[in-house]
């Protein structure tokens, strides 16, 4: 008798299990699915259009929609004067932490864009940047994504 109600209560464990795993795979599935169809991996292109009479340059319908949605700043507002400083290259020839140094003296915050080689040759002076409260960007699609890089504690 002790016997069977082990075989019994076995059986409807077995029986559990199984539709918790069934269960929890079908949500595991759907999730994976509404993820990824929710991410789009069409190509945008990113540029200005210049247009006459120094005003601002045109970002196009697309590129407007997406800094809206993310709250991004491309090309700040033209009725408020604020200047947003920029590093797009050269810093990384020695200069960066005279920069930084700079930077820190004056209260002033910054975004640094950088490559992949970069990150990996001078991953120190990266955590720095973002230690000090830059905004540290991709330099192009492509450069961080293909190689071994540090990861960087925001």
């Amino acid at each position: 008798m002790k016997k069977r109600i082990i075989q019994i209560s076995a059986g409807i464990v077995m029986i559990l299990t199984i539709a918790f795993i069934i269960t929890f795979n079908e949500n595991y599935k759907e999730s994976i699915t509404t993820s990824s169809t929710a991410l789009s991996n069409t190509r945008i292109g990113w540029g200005v259009k210049r247009v006459p009479n120094n005003e601002q340059p045109d970002l196009g319908a697309t590129n407007v929609k997406l800094m809206e949605q993310y709250n991004g700043i491309a090309m700040g507002n033209k009725d408020k004067k604020y200047v947003y400083l920029t590093f797009d290259g050269g810093y990384e020839a020695g200069y960066t932490e005279k920069i930084l140094d700079a930077l820190k003296e004056n209260d002033v915050k910054a975004t640094f864009f950088i490559t992949g080689h970069y990150l990996n040759t001078a991953g120190d002076i990266v955590q720095r940047m973002v230690n000090e409260g830059h905004v540290v960007g991709n330099h192009t699609p492509k450069s961080l994504m293909s190689l071994n890089y540090k990861i960087i504690k925001c």
